[in-house]
């Protein structure tokens, strides 16, 4: 298989100049673009067949340019390469079509090996991103015995809705581990859980929704 057309897509000028050095000599990059109005003329007018994306842009960010590419046509395999290992800014962008997702500690020679792996059709993820998505996609669990009448809420857990309950209140995911005597990183999971279940894509979704569904009060 020969070696993938690139575009690169991040707002920092200084960073796509060092991605672009790197890959090029062993990639064809055809373009990089700082917004998502330049990212989807690029994407479109290019074709690239691997799309490095960033996920966090001040005029929308990367989910935005991968929906609008996908509604132009495209068919070009988009891997994430954030700063952000947070579980929604992962789930997100996965949801939206992404077939990895790397953050930038990546080093060099593996940046290239990523996008030769999603080229070829693999799913490629940082160490301990992969666990957020198979989290998130898992399928969802059972309903509750002795439901609420509520369809999306008895999807939960009796931990899974407390911890939205303090969730959608404001409390830190630190603030609430101190409260259930769990570990952050258990309550991590169990927000990717809710997440998933509820197909939202993150805790601002997930305040409006317990507002909605009336679980903010004990």
């Amino acid at each position: 298989m020969s070696a993938p057309t690139v575009a690169i897509v991040d707002d920092h000028a200084l960073w796509r100049a060092g991605v672009r050095a790197e890959l090029e000599g062993t990639f064809d990059v055809v373009g990089d673009a700082g917004t998502v109005e330049d990212a989807v003329a690029l994407i479109a007018a290019t074709a690239p067949d691997v799309v490095l994306l960033d996920v966090h842009m001040p005029d929308g960010g990367g989910v935005a340019v991968l929906r609008r590419a996908r509604a132009a046509g495209s068919t070009a395999t988009f891997l994430a390469l954030s700063v952000s290992d947070a579980a929604e800014d992962v789930i997100a962008v996965i949801r939206a079509g992404a077939r990895g997702y790397i953050t930038k500690a990546i080093a060099p020679a593996e940046l290239g090996d990523a996008v030769r792996r999603v080229h070829e059709g693999d799913a490629v993820f940082s160490p301990r991103l992969a666990g957020f998505v198979l989290d998130a996609f898992a399928g969802a669990a059972a309903p509750a015995p002795g439901g609420s009448g509520d369809a999306e809420l008895d999807q939960l857990t009796p931990r899974e809705r407390e911890v939205l309950r303090l969730l959608a209140r404001g409390y830190l995911y630190k603030e609430i581990a101190h409260r259930l005597e769990i570990s952050p990183k258990t309550v991590e999971a169990h927000v990717s859980a809710v997440l998933r279940k509820l197909q939202l894509s993150n805790r601002h979704e997930l305040s409006r929704w317990a507002a909605e569904h009336e679980v903010m009060d004990p």
